[in-house]
């Protein structure tokens, strides 16, 4: 299962647990520690006294009480110092054992809050890389829906050199033209035009069997190159592929398993199985991308992917640019991309 970042209250969030960021004496703090333990009811405390506090980087588990989780997991974070006293390997410790914890109790959703980057001064932009890392690293042998949730903007932040250059590829990319989509609905003949952007708001579900989507362009669309054929045979072959049948093909051609590929692409199990019984399956967008990105496919290749979905694109989209941006440095990883659309407040890949 993906890993998500959310923006939203954790207190408020139904999962099957959700992690707390305490201090040793596990008995109630400030910021997350304090919204939870208020949120929970004083039930939460009685139970957190019997468990006798808990070491820096170690997790403990109690009953949710009153949240809409049925578990809570402590943690204790490390106190930033410089970086020279063991903070980020308490900090990593802080997401194993946790996620240790979780699995061990059956749960198959879990939600962290940013660990120690509040009050104890952790820096947000490596607080956010350890946090990756860790569950990322889980989640490749594991199967669990993970969120990472963020109360707010400004407890967020990824490097201020990415997001510079991010920005700045965006300014020299972008253009004020649009792509437009009749989303037709196949039942009732309905047809609505909606932006590229709109495009990304839709669920996968939405586009089952229900709908057909043709691109229709502000202007004529570039050629979309592709990697070279084997042969003529091959490339008149693909000209009629489905979205579908090119993802299978690519997973094979690049030698690897369908759950490598997933997990990759931070898609559910569920959502890979639909598509690979159903050659006519027509993704999302960010689904479709998400895949490409898996599969580390070329600019050109990456287009030809997203044509087989009805698809584009375009430097009218920031969305798109930030793709391009990381495509064309050679960066596939799928976490570090949605830790950049999030930044700059985009539509996720692959969730």
């Amino acid at each position: 299962m993906p890993l998500k970042l959310i923006r939203q209250d954790i207190t408020k969030l139904e999962c099957d647990a959700i992690v707390n960021a305490a201090n040793s004496t596990l008995l109630g703090g400030g910021g997350v520690d304090g919204a939870i333990h208020r949120a929970a009811g004083p039930a939460l405390l009685e139970e957190c006294r019997t468990l006798h506090g808990c070491n820096t980087g170690q997790a403990k588990i109690t009953g949710g009480y009153k949240l809409p989780c049925k578990y809570v997991i402590h943690t204790v974070g490390p106190v930033w110092q410089g970086g020279g006293h063991s903070e980020e390997k308490l900090l990593r410790s802080c997401y194993r054992s946790s996620l240790l914890l979780a699995r061990e109790n059956g749960c198959e959703s879990v939600a962290f809050p940013l660990i120690s980057s509040g009050v104890y001064g952790y820096p947000k932009d490596k607080a956010l890389k350890v946090a990756v890392d860790e569950i990322t690293a889980f989640l490749l042998e594991n199967e669990m829906l993970v969120y990472i949730v963020i109360y707010d903007k400004s407890a967020f932040r990824i490097s201020e050199k990415l997001f510079n250059d991010i920005a700045t590829f965006i300014d020299d990319k972008y253009v004020d033209e649009h792509f437009r989509f009749d989303f037709r609905n196949r039942a009732t003949g309905e047809s609505t035009v909606l932006s590229d952007t709109a495009m990304l708001s839709l669920d996968d579900d939405e586009l089952i069997g229900k709908t057909e989507i043709l691109p229709s362009f502000s202007e004529a669309p570039r050629a979309v190159g592709s990697a070279p054929s084997a042969s003529l045979d091959d490339a008149l072959k693909q000209i009629d592929e489905s979205f579908s049948e090119m993802l299978l093909r690519k997973i094979d051609e690049k030698g690897m398993t369908d759950a490598e590929c997933y997990k990759k692409a931070n898609i559910d199990r569920k959502l890979f199985s639909k598509i690979r019984s159903d050659l006519h399956y027509k993704p999302k967008k960010t689904t479709a991308l998400a895949f490409a990105i898996a599969l580390e496919l070329s600019l050109d290749e990456t287009k030809d992917m997203l044509m087989k979905a009805g698809y584009a694109l375009s430097h009218s989209n920031k969305f798109d640019i930030i793709i391009e941006y990381f495509i064309s440095n050679k960066n596939y990883n799928v976490f570090e991309i949605n830790e950049a659309l999030f930044a700059f407040d985009q539509a996720l890949l692959g969730v």
